[in-house]
C-alpha cells in the first residue's frame, strides 16, 4: 500500500499535462504550450507551461515547491464554480479581465483539476 502521496509541483504539473493531452471528448481541442522541461518550482510559483484550446490561451500552469496553480484566463465564473464543486482551493483574481486561480495541491486532485479545465473550455 502506497503511503505517500505526490506533492511535488513540478510531477503535479507534469501528470495534469499528461492528463490534459491525453484526455478526449471536451478537452479533445486541449493543448499544453509554451512547456519549459526545466522549470525549477519557486515560492511565488515558476511557470511551467500553458494550456490552450484551439488557438486561444485558456490558462497558464505555474509550479511552486510543494504544489501547482493554474491560472485560469477565461471563464472566471464557471471554473471559480467548478473548482469549489471539485474542492480545489480556489480564489478570485482581481485584474481586468478577470481570472481565477486554482491550487492543485497533490497529485490526487489532478483529475478534479481537469473537471475546472472542462468548465473553461
Amino acid at each position: 500500500m502506497v503511503t505517500t502521496e505526490l506533492d511535488d509541483g513540478v510531477r503535479i504539473a507534469q501528470l495534469l499535462a499528461s492528463e490534459l493531452v491525453g484526455h478526449e471528448g471536451r478537452l479533445d481541442p486541449v493543448t499544453v504550450t509554451d512547456a519549459d522541461p526545466d522549470v525549477e518550482p519557486t515560492a511565488d510559483g515558476a511557470m511551467a507551461y500553458r494550456v490552450r484550446v484551439a488557438d486561444e490561451r485558456l490558462a497558464t500552469v505555474f509550479v511552486h515547491p510543494d504544489r501547482a496553480r493554474i491560472e485560469f484566463e477565461r471563464g472566471a465564473d464557471a471554473t471559480l464554480d467548478a473548482a469549489r464543486e471539485a474542492g480545489l482551493r480556489v480564489r478570485p483574481k482581481a485584474v481586468d479581465p478577470p481570472r481565477t486561480v486554482v491550487f492543485i495541491e497533490n497529485g490526487a486532485e489532478v483529475k478534479r483539476a481537469l473537471r475546472v479545465v472542462e468548465a473553461a473550455v
